[in-house]
């Protein structure tokens, strides 16, 4: 059965430490006018879920909601055509989920899809002035545990009420341009030591025939084709998660059983995230950075990577991703061959 426009899902039940996910209906547009989101006292305004779902937006901005309406529709097919099962979250499955009440948004950060960015954003958006230029907070500080509130950290009642009545908004991405963006920004970085030794070490031990001492020691040499080979080994996932910056966007966001309401794609990423800001009502306040890397991953380049990988290893990985591929609408890459 089709979920009705304006329906929201939310977490509504304790079950020891699960939290069972169900259906909640809410017409936006009968929401009351005037309902206080901002924690300053005698402060009033129209939430961005309200503007995004009333129909009194400027003209530019319903330009830019016409594509991201589009996107929503197509989620919301694939989901019911391709997914079944009813699903159990626990709280360690909200910890990607952003939270920012004083613009009532919650943001599911995808590693390599402009998250450091729109982190900084937000910790400019929630610091009550401490931050105030997005470029001028260090990379590193964007990720440190704490300086955001992720959803994880609430009550049931308040995670609710945040499902309900915030803008939820994720950005995604080619799957395997930003799994090549992955493998080039931790493997073939020679200030990346951290994942040398924690990941390519073992992928080196595990996919390299006769791997030289040194290798096994540092890990600094993976080749993409090993990489390849570890994500596919079913051993892998038994072993442990995925590491966030290879993990499936379906598994880290949940798309499938928590509505999001602007799904920005990092291909459009400057339009998509203009349109976010307006609704959220602070476009003109602070400027969303933009990225001056010369070498941007792209399909050119992950086409390149692909090229020495073997049609059963293409295959074996895009099953991995499918579903990546099939809920955001990506087409499969003309380079694969997988026959």
């Amino acid at each position: 059965m089709r979920m009705p426009r304006g329906g929201r899902l939310f977490l509504a039940t304790c079950l020891g430490s699960l939290f069972v996910l169900v259906l909640y209906y809410q017409s936006i547009t009968n929401a009351e006018p005037g309902v206080k989101t901002d924690s300053r006292p005698g402060k009033s305004r129209r939430s961005p879920l309200q503007t995004l779902y009333k129909g009194d937006q400027q003209l530019e901005l319903l330009a830019a909601q016409r594509s991201l309406h589009g996107r929503r529709e197509l989620l919301e097919q694939a989901c019911l055509s391709h997914t079944r099962k009813r699903q159990v979250l626990s709280p360690e499955d909200l910890k990607h989920l952003i939270v920012d009440d004083k613009h009532s948004l919650i943001y599911c950060y995808v590693p390599k899809v402009a998250c450091t960015n729109w982190k900084r954003v937000l910790m400019v958006l929630t610091s009550d002035g401490r931050y105030t230029d997005p470029l001028a907070i260090p990379a590193n500080e964007a990720h440190v545990a704490g300086n955001l509130r992720t959803l994880s950290e609430f009550s049931v009642p308040e995670i609710n009420q945040r499902l309900r009545r915030y803008l939820k908004f994720i950005f995604v991405r080619e799957p395997f341009e930003r799994l090549v963006s992955a493998y080039r920004n931790k493997f073939t970085r020679s200030y990346n030591t951290a994942f040398h030794k924690r990941y390519g070490t073992k992928i080196i031990r595990r996919h390299r025939p006769d791997p030289e001492p040194e290798a096994l020691e540092k890990g600094n040499d993976v080749s993409f084709h090993e990489f390849v080979q570890y994500l596919v080994d079913p051993r892998t996932q038994r072993e442990e998660p995925f590491n966030e910056h290879w993990e499936r966007v379906h598994s880290l966001c949940h798309p499938c059983l928590i509505h999001y309401d602007v799904v920005g794609k990092y291909e459009t990423l400057e339009p998509d995230t203009q349109a976010v800001l307006r609704l959220a009502g602070v476009e003109g306040t602070l400027q969303f950075p933009t990225s001056g890397k010369s070498t941007r991953t792209d399909g050119n380049m992950a086409a390149r990577f692909f090229k020495h990988i073997s049609p059963f290893y293409q295959k074996k990985l895009f099953n991995l991703y499918r579903m990546d591929f099939l809920l955001f609408n990506y087409s499969t890459p003309e380079y694969l061959r997988t026959r």
